[in-house]
């Protein structure tokens, strides 16, 4: 199972929000591309960069920060937040990240991230936010009457990457990730699936690897030494 150190950008910085809360944030570095040398250093294999301001936006508002990640490190790097029209994609794909995440736009228009996943196959994943197992969008600001799963089950038709599935509650709370909405999740689906939100502890890895988990982000566990990085990859390794 890949483990996915997360590096949430707002205002160029590195943050952290409680579930998703704007006015809940912590900021745990200025340097963006030093952070993300930081967990190469320590054995990721894998990134996993979120633009908060993009996210609430609809536009990009880190792309520099972005950029400097990209040119940093030489692992894959992912990208979530604002991805909602077809030449931010391609501008995005052009700095050199290997897939995007696209969350609120797969939702709202189908037949748009029908076009886009035909125009870039295997390089778009998508961001299922969920609160009470229903779609959340606009950067956890809107919640849907739509079922996770069965958006899911609809979006893996596609030619996709993989879904990133996040349960809000947990995300930032440290008190462990929702593991049987992420094992149902896996299991409605044959595209891979990473589990977001509250993996505190290596024994979280762990039971999301023999969940079936293909991947897990890790984020602020990580930022405030609760966790290791050697340990998560030892956890998801040893299943």
């Amino acid at each position: 199972m890949e483990v996915w150190p997360a590096i949430d950008l707002r205002g160029g910085n590195c943050v952290r929000l409680l579930q998703g809360d704007y006015n809940r944030e912590t900021v745990f570095g200025h340097d963006p591309a030093a952070m993300a040398r930081r967990w190469v250093a320590q054995g990721a294999s894998c990134l996993h960069l979120v633009d908060l301001d993009g996210a609430r936006d609809g536009r990009s508002g880190n792309r520099a920060a972005i950029e400097a990640i990209v040119q940093a490190v030489s692992v894959p790097c992912e990208l979530g937040g604002g991805l909602r029209d077809r030449e931010t994609i391609q501008q995005m794909l052009d700095l050199g990240l290997t897939r995007l995440v696209i969350g609120t736009k797969a939702l709202k228009d189908p037949a748009w991230f029908r076009e886009m996943c035909q125009a870039f196959p295997g390089r778009l994943a998508v961001g299922i936010d969920a609160r009470d197992g229903r779609v959340a969008t606009d950067g956890w600001l809107s919640v849907s009457d739509v079922p996770a799963v069965q958006l899911a089950r609809e979006i893996s038709r596609e030619p996709i990457a993989a879904i990133i599935y996040t349960d809000i509650a947990r995300d930032g709370m440290m008190n462990g990730p929702n593991f049987e909405a992420m094992e149902q999740m896996q299991q409605a689906v044959d595209v891979p699936v990473v589990a977001s939100g509250g993996v505190t502890t290596a024994e979280d890895v762990r039971r999301l690897a023999q969940g079936g988990l293909a991947g897990c982000i890790i984020g602020r566990t990580l930022y405030e030494g609760e966790l290791t990085l050697a340990s998560a990859l030892a956890a998801a390794a040893a299943t």
